[in-house]
C-alpha cells in the first residue's frame, strides 16, 4: 500500500475517533531544521485556551509574529515588531494582516502595528507524533528516526502506525517509549499493539545531526527553544490540516466523504501527487471537481472555519505605503 494512501486513511480514522486537529508533513527538528518530517500531527486541544485560539484565525500565526515584540497593547514601529531578515518584514506583515491577527496604523508618518488580541498560551494540551510505515518489511530509516524523536522529545507522545503484523522482533527494533498500532485503513480499525510512553516535552532534548562509525553528533535543545518549536508545530498544524486543498484535473477525479482524493477509474483512494496526471492510463483532462476540505474540517473537528477574530478594522498594506 502507498504510503500517501495509508496516511490518509489513518487521518481520517484519527479525526472520526479523537478531537484532535490533525495536519500531515510537519517539520519536527529543532537545532536542524527540516532533517526530521513528522507524517502525521495531532494537537489535542486544551480549554478554555484553544477556544481563544479557534477566535485569532484559521489559519497559522507566522513566527515572526509570535516571536518578535509586537502585541496586543501599545503598537510599536514596523521595523521593531518582527523577528525576522528586514527584507521578509513586508511579507510577515501582509501575512498577519490577512490572518486578521495583526491592526496596522499611521501616525506622524510611521506604520505602527500591533496584535488583534492577547495569544494564548497553553492552547493545547499535547502533542502526538504518528511515523506511517505501512509495512515493516521495508523501515528504512524508521529506526533512526524514532531514535531522535524519543532523544528531542518534541512531542508528548509518539506512535508508530503499520498495516504489518508486528512481531516481538519488530518491538525490540524500536525505542521502548514509541507506541505501535497496527492500522486496518481498508476497515477504519486501530489496534493499539503497545502504549506509547510519555515523552519529557517540558524538558530540554538531545537532537542527533549524523552518525559516524562509533560515534553520534549530537545537539542540545534548551527547553526553552523546544517550548518555541512545539508552538510553531501547533500553529502550523493548525493552519495546515491534512486534506488536499486541491484535486486533479481529471474527469474521474473525485473525493470520498471524509475528503480522501479518489479515483472513479481505479475505484480507489489515490496519491494525486505520484499516480495522476497525463502519464495516467486513465488519465481524461477535465476540470478539478469541486470540494470543500475547509467544511469537512470545520464540521467534523474542533478546528474554525473563518473566525470572527478581533480586528476592529481590516487594514490592507496598500494603504499605509
Amino acid at each position: 500500500m502507498r504510503e500517501y494512501v495509508f496516511e490518509v486513511a489513518l487521518c481520517a480514522h484519527l479525526e472520526r475517533a479523537t478531537d484532535w486537529v490533525l495536519a500531515r508533513q510537519l517539520g519536527a527538528a529543532v537545532a536542524e531544521p527540516g532533517a526530521r518530517v513528522m507524517d502525521v500531527v495531532g494537537v489535542v486541544p486544551s480549554r478554555p485556551a484553544f477556544d481563544r485560539r479557534a477566535a485569532l484565525t484559521d489559519g497559522t500565526v507566522p513566527r515572526a509574529v509570535l516571536e518578535g515584540a509586537v502585541g496586543p497593547g501599545r503598537a510599536v514601529p514596523v521595523e521593531e515588531a518582527f523577528d525576522c531578515h528586514p527584507e521578509r518584514v513586508p511579507e510577515v506583515l501582509e501575512a498577519g494582516l490577512d490572518a486578521g491577527v495583526l491592526e496596522l496604523e499611521r501616525r506622524r508618518g510611521r506604520r505602527l502595528v500591533r496584535t488583534t488580541a492577547r495569544y494564548p498560551e497553553g492552547w493545547f494540551a499535547r502533542l502526538v507524533g504518528v511515523e506511517n510505515k505501512p509495512d515493516l518489511a521495508a523501515p528504512g530509516d524508521l529506526a533512526r528516526q524514532l531514535r531522535l524523536d524519543v532523544a528531542l522529545g518534541l512531542f508528548d507522545e509518539v506512535w508508530l502506525a503499520t498495516a504489518s503484523y508486528v512481531t516481538r522482533a519488530h518491538l525490540n527494533r524500536l525505542p521502548d517509549a514509541v507506541g505501535v498500532w497496527r492500522v486496518d485503513p481498508d476497515a477504519g480499525e486501530r489496534e493499539t499493539v503497545r502504549e506509547a510512553t510519555p515523552l519529557d516535552a517540558a524538558g530540554p532534548g538531545v537532537e542527533p545531526l549524523a552518525e559516524h562509525p562509533g560515534r553520534t553528533d549530537v545537539a542540545t535543545v534548551p527547553a526553552a527553544a523546544k517550548a518555541r518549536a512545539r508552538r510553531r508545530v501547533a500553529e502550523r498544524a493548525y493552519g495546515k490540516g491534512w486534506r488536499p486543498a486541491t484535486l486533479p484535473a481529471c474527469a474521474h477525479a473525485g473525493a470520498t466523504a471524509d475528503g480522501r482524493p479518489h479515483c472513479g477509474a481505479f475505484e480507489r483512494v489515490v496519491d494525486p501527487g505520484s499516480e495522476c496526471g497525463p502519464d495516467c492510463p486513465a488519465h481524461e483532462p477535465g476540470d478539478p471537481p469541486a470540494t470543500d476540505p475547509e467544511g469537512l474540517r470545520d464540521a467534523r473537528t474542533p478546528w474554525v472555519r473563518d473566525p470572527a477574530g478581533f480586528a476592529s478594522r481590516q487594514s490592507g498594506l496598500d494603504r499605509f505605503r
